[in-house]
């Protein structure tokens, strides 16, 4: 494939998911900077990669699956490294916080910090499974694929994921009135 062709037909394909998959990225990272990190570092990956796209198939399956790899590649790296900031750069990330971005705005009316928190209480496999069902819009069948799991571990992931998460927000319910009690 000419590389003008390649560009153009990727582009074509991954450009629409950009948005949503960025929306994924900062739920998974909770930081602006890693977000797009993260999403640049998996689109660079996909387009060396796109020659191993099987056409007919899934591509937005097959993209998720690249950033979800590229995530948890990181995130193990980073694991390893013990963490140190300098105190001006804390002095920085304060400042930073009084900023609103429109992506900040957006993200707090959508996750106020009590939803947030309990959806990074939950173990990764479940907290990653609930982002692809219900923020992305993935089938089982596609949440199977990307995780390279059986449908029924996606399905328990899911019920077992949701059922943490409502222990977890029920005194939330119950104080924001969706609940009596």
């Amino acid at each position: 494939m000419c590389e003008l062709n390649k560009q153009k037909e990727f582009e074509e394909l991954a450009l629409p998911y950009m948005d949503s998959f960025y929306s994924s990225a900062l739920r998974m990272t909770r930081n602006e900077a890693e977000a797009e990190d993260l999403l640049q570092d998996a689109y660079l990956r996909a387009y060396r990669f796109f020659d191993k796209f099987q056409k007919g198939t899934n591509f937005r399956a097959w993209l998720f699956k690249i950033i979800r790899n590229v995530y948890i590649n990181k995130y193990r790296k980073d694991a390893k490294v013990p963490q140190m900031m300098d105190v001006s750069d804390a002095e920085a990330i304060g400042s930073l916080s009084d900023t609103d971005t429109p992506e900040n705005i957006i993200f707090d009316k959508l996750l106020d910090d009590d939803l947030t928190k309990a959806l990074d209480a939950l173990p990764d496999d479940f907290k990653m499974t609930l982002i692809m069902s219900d923020l992305e819009g993935f089938s089982y069948k596609e949440i199977s694929e990307i995780l390279d799991c059986p449908i029924g571990t996606v399905m328990s992931r899911l019920h077992r994921g949701r059922k943490i998460l409502r222990h977890i927000l029920i005194d939330y319910a119950k104080n924001m009135g969706y609940i009596k009690g």
